[in-house]
């Protein structure tokens, strides 16, 4: 069973560059930064950053926007259960904002790789994740 549930999400921000000119070779790389708050034993707010561009050319095609998900915490577990299964809920539809503003902006959609969170250093404990 998960221990949250999203309740909303919003972009608070978002920027878009498309400066490509014909049929130019990208190479895309990616950042993502994610906190989590807690504002009550049974709430808490995600806030993930997410940024792309060219590798080569940053100022050619680039998209980066910040993405608000709240949460209601259902069973007591600890915080980096919680920074880890929200991290996953935010992040699917990072993706799929990242795909639907690229596409529908003239270029291919842009695929977000999947992050493997729990393979993080600071997180190689928690392999009893469900």
């Amino acid at each position: 069973m998960a221990s949250v549930e999203m309740q909303a999400y919003k972009i608070s921000e978002i920027e878009f560059k498309n400066k490509v000119q014909g049929k130019e070779q990208l190479s895309f790389s990616n950042k993502v930064s994610y906190n989590v708050k807690y504002s009550q034993k049974s709430f808490c707010e995600g806030a993930m950053t997410v940024e792309v561009f060219d590798k080569d050319k940053p100022d050619t095609i680039s998209i980066k926007f910040t993405l608000n998900g709240a949460f209601k915490i259902l069973k007591d577990v600890e915080k980096e259960f919680i920074h880890v299964e929200t991290f996953r809920e935010l992040y699917a539809f990072a993706k799929a904002i990242t795909a639907t503003v690229t596409g529908g902006c003239g270029v291919p959609p842009i695929i977000l790789q999947s992050i493997d969170i729990e393979n993080q250093e600071i997180y190689r404990y928690l392999k009893l994740l469900p």
